[in-house]
This record gives structure tokens, C-alpha cells and sequence, in this order.
């Protein structure tokens, strides 16, 4: 097993620079542009789970959990060694963006709309995410990990859109329940087991 299990809780710092330290696992959090609720669609939904399985192969991670919430993702994830998170992320939207773009202008122009950014500079850009790389969390202590794993199911039961996280479709809560992953493969063999 590649995680640590002799580790130590270190202070929470949304800003601090170290999103690559070796076996170290991330929660990252990324908000569709202006916080749009872009995921209520089944087709972009779709569209993110296929670009996740993808997006493995290019910039290697395992995935331990992920939920699609109406207007954000959260991803539990351990890169594998010596692949950056820069890449995951690259990996991660931008297909995603231009998919969506594509599709957009060729079935329903009029919802550019909702994506276009005004640039400083005048220059007008389509946008699937928001600005920015995200959230990124590091955790190293294996509680960190449960804890954040179970935080990211809870989230569709705390908006009030199931009442159990398993029935929730765009989410590895059923997975992790019943052990059968369906579309999207969870990495179970390298989630930290929690020690007595």
C-alpha cells in the first residue's frame, strides 16, 4: 500500500503551495463558471464520469470517491507517484469544456450565453469551470480521508436532493456500499484501512 499510515494532522491552509507532496491524497473541489448549475444535466454529467476514466490514463490517479453536485464536483483522489496535480486537473476539465462547448454551439447557441467571460482586455471567453484550479485539500492523516470521503456522499442528503447518499446517482456512495462500481471504477485496494 503506497498511503502512509504513520501520519500527522497538519493545519488547515486553503493557500498553502504543497499540492504535490508524494502519497499524499486530495479532496479537490471545482465549481462550474459562476457557480452555474451546469450538472443538472444527465448529458454533462455523463460527460464528466466518461472524461474521470480517461483522465486516469493520461495523469495517473486513484480515485476513492467522487459526487457531482448541481453546480460543483468534489473528487477524492491519490496521484500516483510523480504525477502532478496540475495535469490531474488539466486532465479533468478540459476535455469536459471543450465537449461542452462543442455540443453547445452545434445543438443550442443561445445557452453560450451562460458560459461567455468577459476578459479585461475586452476578449470574450466560453467557460465550463470557474477560474482557477479549485479547491485542493491535502490530507494526510487516514481519518482526514474517511472522514472527507463520507463528507463528499453526505453532500446530496444535506441539499435535500435524496435522502440516502447510495440513491444518489451522480456519486461512489452506492459503490462503496455494494461493492459493484457501475460506470466508474473506485480504487478500493488503496483507501487507507482506519487503525485500532
Amino acid at each position: 500500500m503506497r498511503y502512509r499510515t504513520n501520519m500527522t494532522n497538519f493545519a488547515d491552509n486553503p493557500h498553502r503551495k504543497s499540492w504535490d507532496i508524494p502519497w499524499d491524497s486530495h479532496l479537490l473541489t471545482f465549481s462550474c463558471f459562476n457557480r452555474r448549475p451546469f450538472f443538472r444535466s444527465n448529458r454533462a454529467c455523463g460527460w464528466f464520469l466518461e472524461n474521470l476514466i480517461s483522465a486516469q490514463r493520461k495523469a495517473p490517479f486513484d480515485l476513492w470517491g467522487y459526487v457531482l453536485m448541481p453546480e460543483h464536483v468534489h473528487l477524492l483522489i491519490l496521484p500516483a507517484d510523480g504525477v502532478k496535480m496540475s495535469a490531474i486537473l488539466y486532465t479533468l476539465k478540459q476535455p469536459v469544456t471543450i465537449r461542452a462547448i462543442t455540443y453547445i454551439r452545434r445543438h443550442t447557441p443561445t445557452f453560450l450565453r451562460r458560459m461567455e467571460d468577459t476578459q479585461p482586455n475586452g476578449k470574450v471567453a466560453y467557460r465550463f469551470w470557474q477560474r482557477g484550479g479549485g479547491y485542493d485539500r491535502n490530507l494526510r492523516a487516514v481519518s482526514d480521508v474517511h472522514e472527507k470521503l463520507k463528507y463528499l456522499h453526505e453532500n446530496p442528503v444535506r441539499r435535500g436532493l435524496v435522502s440516502c447518499a447510495e440513491d444518489y446517482h451522480w456519486s461512489s456512495a452506492r459503490a462503496w456500499l455494494t461493492g459493484d462500481d457501475g460506470d466508474v471504477p473506485v480504487n478500493r485496494g488503496s483507501f487507507p484501512p482506519m487503525i485500532q
